[in-house]
């Protein structure tokens, strides 16, 4: 399918080489699927975009306005990939934010990427990445502009066979990967590292953390480091496109086939590659 998009709702090409999303970062995003028009789990989507855009100070726009921008986007389109980006807009030379400042609203629709089924069925390694996270709690959990830490990391690893990389931040504390959030099993309590210093809190780590319960699971939210990883049950990472996928290796550990991943893809509707 051909890239849509629409900016301030126009499908206009082009965003202004003064807006400070470009110059600075400064900005939040979301990225989530769709189908037929309509993003899966909208209300928490649309609930981590308004507190991400709130924390840097962004009013983020009614909900009904993006719905519909979506809608627009993926009409006729089974299943795409939608991302919004809200920037604080244009500004002069300099940090100083203008007043008043205007935001610039983007919305694209791209193609939903086609996940390797051994990813569903065997699991996957993941790259233990050398750059640590820095940490920062005022931009803590927020799925900001500032990638570059992710960049970089992705830049460590070229073999395919890793489907993702592993982020630890400055103090050794397991914290996410590049592109996911990781939860470990130990038992019957699951665990997902503390985010409240760096890393981005994803959809799908909060539907977990919400749901597991109800499969017996008790769920918690602590600092845990790479030995503590290593010594789990299990390891799965997840996010709102390719759903939950099990951990088989990492650096020099391995493990056995488990079936949390598939019960956690199951809980969530998200049964297998085709599914999501």
């Amino acid at each position: 399918m051909q890239f849509q998009s629409l900016i301030n709702g126009s499908d206009l090409i082009g965003v202004s080489p003064r807006d400070r999303g470009i110059a600075f970062g400064d900005g939040v995003f979301r990225t989530m699927p769709v189908h037929d028009g309509v993003a899966d789990c909208w209300d928490m989507q649309y609930h981590h975009l308004s507190r991400d855009a709130h924390a840097i100070g962004l009013v983020c726009p009614p909900a009904q306005l993006l719905k519909d921008e979506i809608a627009q986007l993926g009409s006729g389109i089974h299943r795409a990939v939608v991302k919004i980006i809200l920037t604080r807009g244009d500004s002069v030379r300099g940090y100083a934010i203008p007043s008043p400042s205007s935001l610039t609203r983007i919305v694209t629709l791209s193609a939903f990427p086609q996940y390797p089924a051994d990813n569903y069925q065997d699991g996957v390694d993941l790259h233990l990445c050398e750059l640590r996270l820095g940490v920062q709690p005022r931009l803590a959990g927020i799925k900001h502009l500032n990638r570059l830490e992710n960049v970089l990391a992705r830049m460590e690893w070229h073999d395919s066979r890793y489907a993702d990389g592993l982020l630890l931040d400055m103090d050794g504390y397991v914290i996410e990967c590049t592109a996911s959030n990781i939860f470990i099993r130990n038992g019957n309590v699951l665990t997902t590292p503390d985010l409240s210093r760096c890393g981005v809190a994803g959809v799908t780590r909060q539907r977990i953390l919400d749901q597991a319960p109800a499969l017996g699971y008790e769920t918690e939210v602590v600092r845990f480091d790479l030995t503590a990883l290593m010594s789990a049950d299990e390891v799965v990472i997840c996010n709102s496109l390719f759903g939950v996928w099990q951990v088989r290796r990492l650096a020099s550990q391995n493990w056995p086939e488990g079936h949390l991943a598939r019960q956690l893809r199951l809980m969530l509707g998200m049964q297998d590659e085709t599914s999501i």
